[in-house]
């Protein structure tokens, strides 16, 4: 599949989701936590495909961590259903991991802050 030029999917938050699954270079998006999030609020509910990037509250007195995990699998495409989860594709990717790697970044939209 090649790289993910950075930006390339995503472009901030959608107002009722990003459409999915279907996502650039045959690829599928999963739904992500703003669906449960928003679940519920006639504005902003909906399903939102894909990646939209760390979004703690603005006026959290803590950092927040994200971890970005990579994962080399023996199989071209995960057996997940057409909606699927992150819950979904990390069991879909049960007995199919090779290799896993894993960065950290701390996080936070709070000036009073320190990282």
């Amino acid at each position: 599949m090649g790289g993910i030029a950075r930006g390339a999917h995503s472009d901030g938050v959608t107002a009722r989701g990003k459409p999915g699954p279907h996502a650039p270079r045959e690829a599928r998006h999963g739904i992500n936590d703003y669906t449960g999030w928003f679940a519920g609020d006639a504005d902003m509910g909906g399903d939102y495909y894909g990646y939209d990037g760390p979004c703690p509250p603005w006026n959290d007195a803590l950092p927040h961590r994200y971890v970005f995990t990579l994962y080399a699998l023996d199989v071209a495409r995960l057996d997940v259903p057409h909606r699927f989860t992150g819950a979904d594709a990390r069991a879909a990717m049960e007995g199919h991991i090779l290799a896993q790697a894993s960065v950290t970044g701390r996080y936070t939209l709070n000036p009073a802050v320190k990282l």
